[in-house]
């Protein structure tokens, strides 16, 4: 079997003109603008540590461990997350975020001398002409105290990013002033955010190119470029891989797509995406359970329709589905039966495909599921009842409903769905 023949890959066209498909940074955001959603629980330091380890293990390059100008639990946190990075020499590069004042960064450059562990300082201020009028700014207060906050960082020996909020509905001149400056302040990592997810993937690209060329580029720098992007208007994923193709170096994202509102960028779809586009390597088995650890530790339910991960992401009870996984895998192809019905392979997140038995099952539902559990799949007269029963009701059997039917009787175990 030629795998490369089976699947004709239309995503793959345009790698050479529009590409997303390159190795591109993560900032995993789930511990700072996560923390953020209205309905989350800020977990205890024990479950955050946790997390920085299997970010890590996941290959996501950097985090925001924290706001500690938050309060004195916030700054207690980000120092004992600093200190498990350094002490179990982790890979990941923690930044935090701070208003541009004092009274922010301050904490944020202490935290970094004290434990040693170099943190970048994602120091943020707002951007639009909405957001100023609101706040009845003045560009002028804006960059003076920006200038403060942003230099005083820089003299204490911490990389900056400087990141404008709503710069998706911020004008041209604005966006040249505030970023062109803080590259003369010594910013070498400016921050794009969509913050209310009002961006589509063409005004991504848009805005990018534009940042790109008419402010990084002319101001002579090597600025890295990072996007942090919203999901308000269900666009979150999307516009990430839009901010790639236009040249973004680095993406912010949280697990499950939590945050303000209704959230961020998902991070563990982010990696499945980068994953199967060949450029993100790193083993992606545990993915389930750094979704599963945020959902138990942060109370937020992972919904059985969520992609990849969710209950129902690798589990059919559709009879031509079933048919065909069941075809597949009797063709001795572990490769196949796990494609052939599947967007993304479950076998790369460890996973399985499942097969369950409901109105909509026939009968390779049925044997499929008895081989699985050790009952004979030939036992025909065993099989109709539980079809039969199948097809009279509006639900998905559970496992005790069709046991019920079976009665317990055994005729020993079968390969016939092993290993799918």
């Amino acid at each position: 079997m030629d795998e490369n023949r089976l699947i004709h890959d239309w995503n793959v066209e345009e790698f050479d003109t529009l590409a997303w498909g390159r190795h591109v940074e993560l900032d995993d955001e789930t511990l700072r603008d996560g923390l953020q959603s209205p309905s989350v629980i800020d977990p205890p330091i024990g479950a955050k540590i946790q997390l920085i380890h299997m970010m890590h293990e996941l290959g996501i390059h950097a985090a925001d461990i924290g706001l500690p100008g938050a309060g004195p639990r916030a700054a207690g946190d980000v120092t004992r997350l600093c200190e498990e990075i350094r002490d179990s020499h982790l890979s990941i590069e923690p930044n935090c975020a701070a208003r541009t004042m004092l009274a922010d960064v301050e904490p944020v450059v202490r935290i970094s001398h004290r434990t040693g562990v170099p943190l970048e300082v994602s120091a943020f201020i707002g951007s639009s002409p909405i957001r100023r009028y609101a706040e009845g700014w003045t560009l002028d207060h804006m960059l003076r105290t920006a200038e403060e906050s942003v230099s005083f960082c820089v003299r204490e020996g911490l990389s900056v990013m400087f990141v404008t909020e709503d710069t998706t509905r911020a004008d041209a001149a604005t966006l040249r002033t505030l970023y062109g400056n803080a590259i003369d302040w010594g910013v070498r990592r400016i921050c794009l955010s969509d913050t209310v997810g009002h961006a589509t993937p063409s005004g991504v690209r848009a805005l990018i190119r534009f940042v790109k060329r008419e402010i990084i580029d002319a101001s002579g720098e090597s600025v890295k470029l990072d996007w942090h992007g919203h999901r308000d208007r269900g666009l979150g994923l999307a516009n990430a891989l839009a901010a790639i193709e236009a040249g973004a170096d680095r993406i912010h994202a949280t697990a499950m797509g939590i945050g303000e509102r209704v959230g961020n960028v998902e991070m563990d779809l982010l990696l499945v995406n980068l994953a199967l586009a060949g450029v993100h390597d790193a083993d992606l088995a545990r993915l389930a359970d750094y979704c599963e650890l945020v959902s138990r530790e942060c109370g937020v339910p992972l919904p059985a329709n969520y992609p990849v991960l969710g209950e129902d992401a690798f589990r059919t009870a559709t009879g031509v589905h079933a048919a065909a996984i069941v075809k597949a895998k009797n063709k001795g192809a572990n490769w196949l039966a796990d494609r052939v019905y599947s967007g993304v392979p479950a076998s790369m997140v460890g996973r399985s495909q499942e097969i369950e038995v409901g109105p909509m099952s026939g009968i390779s539902n049925v044997r499929y599921w008895l081989a699985r559990r050790g009952f004979d799949p030939g036992d025909g007269e065993l099989c109709a009842r539980v079809l039969e029963r199948a097809k009279s009701v509006n639900h998905t059997l559970t496992e005790a409903e069709v046991l019920e039917i079976v009665g317990g009787r055994s005729a020993g175990a079968s390969d016939v769905g092993s290993g799918v």
